[in-house]
């Protein structure tokens, strides 16, 4: 489990390819020295496993079925992705939870600047625009970030300094493809409305719907 606060960047030294899958070895910018073999890290906004490490860099593998649902698959030796290692026990909860299991690839649409801050839109599948709300939190490439508005088909958000100085984002063009993770909340009580519908699966008094909820007052 991951916040979205990004802890900084790392360099790709090494991208081995075998049989479908990628052995990545990359080199952070910053300490992590405390990192032992199989740490969960995010990888620009992919929960991978430390397999390797040696002389301050780490490797990873990345299996086939991530490479068909992120754009890691596209990396390449030389290229920067952004890191954060799994959340402990006793931090401080900053951004929102985030699993590291991406839901599927978004495109930067536009890129504009608005004071001092930027504003990015990026278009994604109807399929995941279901679990955007405006102020709601989304991950792009690892970054929590907040929703300021949405529709169908894209979201905008805001990437003050700080954060442009942390991560990769703006190094990202008009084109480029973006890893999103959607907010786990949405998905979860989509999951239990659709699965406990017909009260087949659970007791009749468990069973969340739209009846259940205006009978306890919500909705009105």
């Amino acid at each position: 489990m991951f916040t979205g606060l990004v802890e900084g960047t790392g360099k790709v030294t090494g991208v081995d390819r075998v049989r479908g899958e990628i052995l990545l070895t990359i080199l952070p910018s910053f300490e992590m020295a405390d990192t032992g073999i199989g740490d969960s890290i995010s990888v620009d906004g992919v929960c991978l496993t430390a397999t390797d490490i040696h002389k301050g860099a780490f490797s990873v593998d990345v299996s086939g079925e991530t490479i068909s649902r992120t754009t890691l698959g596209q990396i390449r030796r030389g290229g920067v992705v952004n890191l954060e290692r799994a959340l402990r026990l006793g931090d401080r909860l900053g951004g929102h939870f985030v699993s590291g299991h991406v839901d599927g690839i978004g495109v930067i649409l536009s890129s504009e600047t608005f004071q001092r801050s930027r504003r990015i839109r990026v278009g994604i599948s109807e399929g995941m625009a279901r679990y955007t709300i405006e102020k709601g939190s989304i991950a792009v490439d690892g970054i929590s970030l907040t929703i300021n508005h949405c529709d169908h088909a894209s979201f905008e958000v805001n990437i003050i300094p700080q954060t442009s100085q942390e991560t990769t984002i703006l190094k990202k063009r008009v084109g480029d493809k973006v890893n999103i993770e959607t907010d786990l909340i949405g998905k979860y009580v989509e999951r239990l409305l659709m699965f406990r519908k017909d009260g087949r699966n659970a007791p009749k008094d468990s069973v969340i719907d739209y009846e259940m909820l205006i009978k306890h007052g919500f909705g009105r």
